[in-house]
């Protein structure tokens, strides 16, 4: 194993020889890139460290120094960096760099415990494994076998072995380990590689060894797909860390198999005599001459991007919640567990015509050459199919450039989302340069295209009744179809400890959403009672930027079927309950009229929730008003009159309809859509409840919040300070109201703060854009620029966004619950 080195203390000549130095193992991923463990790795000073390796078998050793560029867990040093006028993160190299020291973990290192080593002198005489693309958890049994270096009677000695696979630990997330076993691991061995002695490829980093069994546990090597993506858009190939190393280990491999003049074994020699068929239909040359080809071109624009692809493929199998692909490699190992025999190579080429044409996060004078190179491997491996096939990739390729050219035309003054605008068609947007906020205000403005029209994370809190200070959590993937992907969940977290548990699996999801440049949306579904909560203050690691400035950030109320017995009293009286026949906007009666629950015998009609009537000033209409369908523009939103009126289009006192016990709650259902229809399609305007200049007063009853006209966005000013109602219960009103968005700000127990700039912003900040969709992008630069220390935006510190979309409900509203 010419490729395996041994990690030393930096220091040189003999003492190099010595045991004392030694550190433990690891092996060259790619040309002058070293991968070992993280508690390997950070033994050294200040990241600083000695790689020694062989040239070749036999031919003695050689030392160069290296540098750890960075672990898994992320111990990197962020903090002296500073945060960018926008909030933003610097792109590319500024994100690598050795781990802080106060960070380094005491005892052993959490999982996946993996560092990349950078060789600070250009080496040319070093060996490099070959790496599967194919994630390790598929590896279910069998043995493999490992290589390391040890302490053998007081010299280091290279070592390798054989161990059984006994299973995994740990789930999908960073912390999945394989259990080996069967072997004595000697120390030393910790970060050598472990090979797949079927397929010869190696698939995992040795992590430990077992204290109480023979053996020990290993890490998957795509847990590197963990590693941090830049913020913002590459500009080059070593902007990402992750695309640099692999790419080289890819063209490595490729110019090593076709060196004309080299007589060494190649690993590609060995698969081949292994008999391995990578995707069922692919020989190990084939295979390393397509990912040398792919290694040219630049790397997907984003994680999103590439399941994009994946997903277009036909017979594409959905991936399971793994670390997901990020490279065009990791791509074509998920095609492995898809292909069937009978269509392997279509699968295989299919995919490469697509990474032939995808957009691109940047274009280098050799692209258009490597792109010419991955079509002359796919028509020659095409050859093995029928003549109508090939006719068929041929019209393929010619469309395809033509459908990118053409989008690539408008893309240095325009950018894509998947909804319309008011920008121009087709959600096109013309960029603003210029100034810390160009990207905000863009996000913002008349142009751009809101979150929720992209995929987007999905963290859901659920309180254990009987352990108030702990709670449950799942982290999903929700499509803007309604889709929702589970990538992971747990039980019984307690809630101080939320965010360290979070972070691994948010990360995950994170990177299945984010577009380079443009973060995805992150909508929290909490329990009334903990609407409160302040996510957007979380750090993911510690010392990152919070998420609010990182990323749009809103919360939804999870539990709107179990509010409390207050929200509901409000609307008759005491007694009423969601169980009583007086249920919203009902008396004592069920019908709204007089009765033991309504003191004022007044009948309500179920509110139609359209603009304001000019007899009120706040929106509060009595029953004999009429709404206008038509908005500003006198434009009638049709999705709205169909459920808000009755067939004639008219709403008057004489039609009012009145809300009878079975239909109450899809009447208070529509009433939301139709809501947030509204807001959707004109602008928005705040109306503070429970503040008059400073003074607190009630927040409206529920039937008065659901006479307010349905361009309303509720504002909480005083939540957190003492009120006529509690926060959960003032909040209860307004989602029982039919409102899915409101504002509120934490006051974090300060009853006597000013609270003019307060609403001068949310009044402004609300109607400034053209609909409500821009609303979680507006808060979020609200957030960047506080963080930035702007004083303008000093008025938003604790503002939360309430954005709650009944078209797209929370995975299992509705479903019906049995007794055990």
């Amino acid at each position: 194993m010419a490729a395996t080195v041994r990690i030393h203390r930096p220091v040189v000549g003999y003492a190099l020889e010595e045991p004392g130095t030694f550190l433990g193992s690891g092996f060259f991923v790619a040309p002058n890139w070293v991968l070992t463990c993280a508690h390997v790795a950070c033994g050294g000073e200040g990241g600083e460290v000695a790689v020694v390796y062989e040239t070749a078998p036999g031919r003695g050793t050689s030392s160069a120094p290296g540098r750890v560029v960075a672990t898994l867990p992320d111990l990197t040093d962020r903090t002296g960096r500073g945060a960018r006028a926008d909030g933003a993160e610097p792109a590319g190299r500024a994100e690598w760099g050795p781990p802080a020291a106060d960070r380094l973990p005491v005892g052993n290192w959490p999982a996946p415990d993996l560092a990349l080593v950078q060789l600070t002198e250009p080496v040319d005489d070093h060996e490099c494994v070959y790496v599967s693309e194919r994630p390790a958890a598929y590896y279910g049994e069998g043995r493999v076998l490992y290589a390391g270096w040890t302490e053998n009677e007081g010299r280091l000695q290279v070592m390798d072995g054989t161990l059984t696979v006994q299973g995994t630990i740990g789930g999908w997330s960073s912390d999945v380990q394989m259990r080996l076993g069967d072997n004595d691991l000697p120390y030393g061995v910790s970060g050598g590689p472990v090979i797949d002695p079927v397929r010869g490829e190696v698939i995992g980093v040795l992590k430990a060894r077992s204290d109480h069994r023979p053996g020990g546990t290993s890490t998957g090597i795509e847990q590197l797909r963990t590693l941090r993506v830049p913020a913002e858009a590459v500009r080059a190939e070593h902007g990402d860390l992750y695309q640099a190393v692999f790419h080289a280990h890819d063209r490595y491999h490729r110019d090593r198999q076709r060196h004309p003049a080299s007589r060494r074994q190649t690993w590609t020699d060995v698969q081949g005599r292994l008999g391995a068929r990578p995707g069922r239909t692919l020989s190990p040359d084939e295979r390393i001459q397509l990912l040398g080809r792919l290694a040219e071109l630049p790397p997907p624009q984003s994680t999103r991007g590439l399941l994009d692809i994946l997903d277009s493929l036909p017979d594409f199998q959905t991936l399971s919640p793994l670390p997901a692909p990020r490279g065009w490699r990791d791509g074509l190992g998920a095609l492995y567990e898809s292909a069937s025999d009978d269509g392997a190579l279509e699968l295989v080429l299919d995919y490469a015509m697509r990474a032939m044409s995808a957009p691109r996060p940047f274009v280098v004078p050799s692209t258009a050459d490597a792109e010419k190179a991955l079509w002359v491997w796919v028509w020659q491996a095409a050859q093995r199919l029928s003549a109508r096939y090939r006719a068929g990739l041929a019209e393929q390729r010619i469309e395809r450039l033509r459908r990118r050219d053409e989008a690539q035309h408008d893309l240095p003054d325009t950018f894509w989302g998947g909804a319309h605008s008011a920008g121009g068609p087709g959600g096109r947007v013309p960029h603003r340069r210029g100034g810390p906020h160009a990207h905000a205000r863009a996000s913002v403005g008349a142009g751009a295209v809101g979150s929720a029209a992209r995929p987007s994370a999905l963290l859901e809190l659920v309180l254990r009744g009987w352990e108030p200070d702990r709670c449950d959590w799942s982290v999903s993937v929700a499509a803007p179809g309604g889709e929702v992907v589970r990538l992971r969940e747990a039980e019984r977290t307690p809630l101080a400890d939320l965010p360290a548990h979070l972070a691994g699996p948010l990360g995950e999801a994170f990177r299945h959403c984010d577009e380079p440049g443009r973060p995805a949306l992150l909508q929290v579904a909490l329990p009334h009672a903990l609407l409160g909560l302040e996510v957007d203050t979380w750090r993911l690691p510690p010392d990152d930027e919070p998420l609010g400035a990182q990323r749009p950030l809103v919360v939804r109320c999870a539990d709107r079927d179990l509010l409390p017995d207050e929200a509901y009293g409000a609307y008759a009286g005491v007694g009423a309950y969601p169980g009583d026949l007086a249920y919203p906007g009902n008396g004592a009666d069920g019908r709204g009229g007089t009765g033991a629950g309504d003191p004022h015998g007044a009948r309500h009609p179920a509110p139609s929730g359209g603009p304001a009537g000019p007899g009120d000033p706040h929106g509060v209409r009595s029953a004999g008003e009429r709404d206008d369908p038509a908005g500003p523009d006198g434009a009638i939103d049709v999705d709205d009159t169909d459920d808000t009126y009755g067939a004639d289009d008219t709403y008057g006192a004489d039609d009012a309809v009145y809300v009878d016990d079975a239909d109450d709650v899809d009447d208070v259902d529509r009433e939301r859509r139709a809501r947030w229809r509204w807001l959707h399609a004109h602008r928005a305007k705040a109306e503070v409840l429970d503040c008059d200049e400073g003074l607190r007063k009630p927040v409206p009853t529920v039937e008065e919040l659901r006479a307010l006209s349905h361009g309303t966005v509720p504002v909480l000013c005083r939540y957190g300070d003492l009120r006529y109602e509690d926060d959960a219960e003032a909040l209860a009103r307004i989602v029982l109201g039919g409102y899915g968005v409101a504002l509120w700000r934490r006051r974090r127990g300060r009853p006597d703060t000013v609270c003019g700039e307060f609403h001068r912003g949310t009044i402004d900040g609300i109607a400034e854009p053209p609909s409500a969709r821009y609303l979680p992008e507006a808060v979020h630069e609200l957030r960047m620029r506080l963080r930035a220390g702007r004083t303008e935006s000093f008025w938003a510190d604790g503002l939360t966004l309430l954005y709650d979309d009944p078209h797209q409900p929370l995975p299992g509203t509705g479903d019906l619950l049995e007794a055990p």
